[in-house]
């Protein structure tokens, strides 16, 4: 790859804490694959300065940027105008100014949906639900995605109540209590983890995956650690799996074809890059996070 020059346009990843987002590994990749002039950079902002800083992204010559927890709902709130789906998510990672006006976006779902046609393809052909674990922010987006494919989807999550909330706002989707996984998995074609069970530092997601049919898929937006508990015993089934890392990066696509008008691509060798970046980082420093 070719070194980029330095000047063009500046875009940004917010968040509180920033430093261990991947966002700028990321994009700054693409501008070199690319040969294109521009700059990528992560910025900590606490809450309460959030406001500001978005004020003063003109000043600072920023085209727009990258939001990341717990920013995401601020932004939403914050932006003049929101596209629908990040109306659908209620959250924004992506905000840009025109004409002097906020202007917020989501690229979960299209990256959700992008990993998983890529590591999967043809997964929607498997009968039976997507079942989706989980009902905060992260589950928002995947049913959202999940529901622009018109698929039947079951949200399962320990409190009932979280998982009616989020099914209500979607066509084709339903709640379920977590005591009736067994059933469910046994008509599921998709099982999606959106919890952050399974992630570096936190309790392992305690599922039995044998009721699932031979020709579910597997996928776990975890991304750190690179293979999660999920996705090895999926694997050992011989079912089809979609790591998280996939997500990560497809949803950083839309943003660096907005702020630098290329749209890259998730190639092989951004995989391995992004992956031996991750492998030799401190085992602390990753965190869960759709835009990072």
């Amino acid at each position: 790859m070719s070194a980029a020059p330095s000047e063009g346009p500046r875009a940004f990843v917010a968040g509180w804490p920033a430093a261990h987002s991947r966002s700028p590994l990321i994009h700054s990749y693409w501008l070199r694959e690319n040969g294109l002039p521009g700059s990528y950079v992560a910025r900590a902002v606490p809450p309460p300065d959030f406001p500001g800083f978005l004020e003063g992204l003109a000043a600072e010559g920023f085209v727009g940027g990258n939001v990341t927890l717990p920013l995401k709902e601020q932004a939403f709130a914050l932006a003049a105008e929101r596209t629908a789906t990040a109306q659908a998510i209620g959250a924004a990672n992506t905000v840009w100014r025109e004409d002097g006006r906020l202007i917020a976006d989501n690229t979960d779902a299209e990256g959700f949906l992008g990993a998983l046609d890529e590591e999967a393809p043809g997964w929607e052909r498997a009968t039976g639900c997507a079942l989706v674990l989980g009902a905060g922010g992260a589950a928002r987006a995947v049913v959202a995605a999940l529901a622009s494919r018109g698929r039947e989807i079951v949200v399962l999550n320990r409190t009932r109540e979280r998982a009616e909330r989020l099914a209500g706002g979607f066509r084709g989707a339903t709640a379920a209590d977590w005591r009736e996984a067994p059933g469910l998995l046994a008509r599921a074609g998709l099982l999606v983890n959106t919890t952050s069970l399974g992630m570096h530092g936190q309790p392992e997601l305690d599922i039995d995956l044998s009721p699932l049919p031979p020709e579910a898929v597997v996928d776990d937006i975890v991304y750190y650690p690179l293979e999660t508990r999920l996705i090895a015993q999926a694997r050992a089934r011989g079912l089809r799996v979609a790591p998280g890392l996939g997500m990560l990066l497809h949803q950083a696509v839309p943003a660096f074809a907005r702020f630098f008008g290329v749209r890259p691509s998730v190639s092989a060798g951004l995989r391995r890059f992004v992956e031996a970046d991750m492998e030799k980082s401190a085992p602390g420093a990753a965190a869960l996070e759709k835009t990072s």
